[in-house]
């Protein structure tokens, strides 16, 4: 496990192009530890989705301690859970995560399952499948903004606006909030995955005293008046006893973030995709029926999320190395799923390609919970947006990529009229 690579999954900021990068480490160094912050990188799908059906193994717990380090430099990763169970004790942070009892993303079997079995009530496929009028509603008011003669942002006018609308009215609470709801992602991901972090837990005490303080209101509501909304059905699921407050909060605002973050940087990423295959745009619009492929190829070819944390409970062999018990590690989905042993020419940007088996929604106990959501909406914006897409090219410059080492998506995307049609 030679050292003389230098790669770091939470190095900030992360390059523009990591997928050389990927390529290297699965060839050279497929398991591979950091020198200054111990941890350890798996970059090939097969090691990867191996980590991810043996949670066992690979505890989830490192999704909380990576997350809450402010410094990787200064606080030691066996230091995370004493700094967390600080902070909870001196109720100075507004996420109160409370070590006793866990959330969503940072629990194994089977209290994971327990939650899960809970808020899966909301994300059954009939459930999603009632959003798919709505979100065409919500579409076709983003794009009726957008006027054919100006430059329009994407990423403000229609990625951010529908999944965060969605969100919010599968919720119950304000769409037109939507501006603090972004605001409020923002801080989190910058806080905990970019340059935010230099500043630490600190960073979130405004923002996140600022969310708590909305949905404590919006939960009282709920209980004294319960709606047709997933607050109330969770309000409801707690008289069973395995959702405490803190869970309760957690989840709500895991929908928030997380749940918008990955359908915006979806739609952003395809949209990036299609504009370098121009080739591929056009085949696109001779034939729509390569819609869903799209969805998939995209989310292969650039994932939204682009690494996972995990902690190892005991020794175990990967790649011909051993990572040792209680020994961070990184799954590094992007590389997963560019890796030549699962996809043929796997750089290349393919609609028709049959994309089995990509991680971009991770695998086992923890897929992704909204994967079938995510889906849905950025079909339905793609569907709207292709094309606009024939008469328009990027505005030029560098594309400015979101704050963070694990989430990849343009923060902005402009697109300005073409001097004539580009496909």
């Amino acid at each position: 496990m030679s050292q003389r690579f230098d790669f770091d999954p939470v190095r900030i900021p992360q390059p523009a192009d990591p997928y050389p990068l990927y390529r290297r480490l699965r060839e050279e160094h497929p398991l591979y530890q950091v020198s200054e912050s111990g941890v350890y990188c798996l970059s090939r799908h097969r090691d990867i989705s191996f980590a991810l059906r043996h949670p066992e193994i690979f505890s989830s717990e490192a999704m909380r301690t990576v997350l809450m380090s402010p410094d990787q430099t200064r606080v030691k990763w066996r230091d995370f859970p004493t700094l967390a169970r600080f902070l909870f004790q001196a109720r100075v942070n507004p996420l109160r995560m409370s070590d006793r009892r866990k959330g969503l993303v940072e629990s194994d079997p089977p209290e994971h399952d327990a939650l899960r079995s809970i808020v899966n009530r909301g994300f059954t496929p009939r459930r999603i499948g009632e959003w798919e009028l709505r979100a065409k509603e919500i579409v076709s008011q983003c794009m009726s903004r957008i006027d054919e003669d100006q430059p329009f942002d994407v990423m403000q006018e229609l990625a951010i606006p529908l999944p965060v609308t969605v969100i919010a009215e599968m919720l119950g609470v304000e769409p037109d909030r939507k501006q603090d709801f972004k605001r409020w992602g923002d801080a989190v991901v910058a806080a905990s995955t970019g340059q935010g972090r230099e500043a630490g837990l600190a960073a979130l005490l405004a923002p996140m005293g600022e969310l708590r303080a909305y949905l404590r209101g919006v939960i009282r509501s709920r209980q004294q008046q319960p709606a047709h909304d997933l607050i109330s059905v969770l309000l409801e699921r707690r008289s069973e006893g395995a959702l405490d407050e803190e869970q309760l909060f957690g989840f709500i605002m895991l929908l928030l973030i997380a749940g918008n973050e990955t359908t915006t940087n979806l739609i952003g990423n395809t949209t990036l995709a299609l504009l370098a295959h121009p080739e591929q745009l056009d085949l696109l619009h001779r034939e729509p029926h390569h819609l869903p492929a799209l969805v998939e190829e995209a989310l292969r070819y650039d994932s939204p999320v682009q690494s996972l944390f995990r902690q190892t409970t005991r020794e175990v062999e990967v790649s011909g190395g051993t990572i040792p018990a209680g020994a961070p590690v990184a799954l590094l989905m992007g590389s997963a799923n560019r890796d030549d042993e699962i996809y043929h020419d796997p750089d290349r940007f393919d609609v028709t390609r049959n994309s089995p088996g990509h991680l971009a929604f991770g695998f086992g106990v923890h897929f992704c919970l909204g994967a079938s959501l995510a889906r849905l909406e950025a079909k339905v914006a793609l569907e709207a947006l292709i094309p606009a897409l024939r008469n328009r090219r990027a505005a030029g410059g560098a594309t400015e990529w979101v704050d963070s080492f694990t989430v990849r998506g343009p923060r902005a995307l402009w697109l300005e009229p073409a001097p004539s049609p580009i496909v």
